[in-house]
């Protein structure tokens, strides 16, 4: 389980404070999937992020019983003076995973060929994503998180990908931010709306998206 407990972020600038999360306390329990909802600038990343820990509240805790992924997809972590490869081998240690399994899981899925062992910094934008997805397929999470992820190559790698991902979904929950109602209706079971500085939740995705839908006219 993960779970809010009093938290609040909020943003400063000079002349604005921008709250995010107010107090909020929340359960995302085992066993569904949830889809993250909120306009533009509402602060559903930045949920995310405090979720996964690369972001702190301001106050309050957030605890969590189970591994929980990086955003799906997400390179931003990687070095860019180092190779693919050794970038995948410095993740897989950190998460204690057989360095081998995964560097050879990522280069057959990537299909980057020899670029694996070019440094990061060469790489376009979508070999950078063929990089990360694969690395975030290579290890198991008990919780994946879902961040607005687009399509990467051609349609037979996004059908790998796809194919990849509904294997991981048998054994593992999701939090997925997306702004496509019907992605959100295919993998989630529950909805929660973000709005000023509030978390609802809903049993029904159905009731999360008609009230988003208000939100957003």
């Amino acid at each position: 389980m993960i779970e809010f407990k009093n938290v609040t972020k909020f943003f400063k600038t000079q002349q604005h404070r921008k709250t995010i999360l107010d107090r909020v306390s929340v359960e995302f329990r085992p066993g569904y999937s949830y889809g993250l909802l909120g306009v533009n600038g509402a602060g559903k990343s930045t949920t995310m992020r405090m979720i996964a820990g690369t972001v702190l509240p301001n106050s309050g805790r957030i605890w969590k019983d189970v591994r929980v992924s990086w955003p799906l997809g997400f390179s931003g972590g990687f070095h860019p003076a180092m190779t693919g490869k050794e970038n995948l081998n410095f993740v897989s240690r950190a998460y204690g995973e057989d360095v081998v399994r995964v560097a050879r899981f990522v280069d057959e899925f990537s299909e980057l060929g020899d670029y694996i062992n070019a440094p990061v910094r060469t790489y376009s934008s979508g070999m950078m994503a063929r990089l990360a997805f694969g690395l975030s397929m290579a290890i198991e999470f008990e919780c994946y998180l879902v961040d607005e992820i687009t399509a990467v190559g051609d349609a037979r790698f996004q059908e790998r990908c796809t194919t990849a991902f509904t294997n991981r979904r048998k054994s593992s929950d999701i939090i997925m931010v997306s702004h496509g109602m019907s992605t959100i209706k295919k993998y989630c079971d529950k909805g929660m709306v973000l709005v000023d500085g509030r978390l609802i939740v809903f049993d029904d995705v159905e009731e999360a998206i008609q009230t988003y839908y208000r939100l957003n006219r």
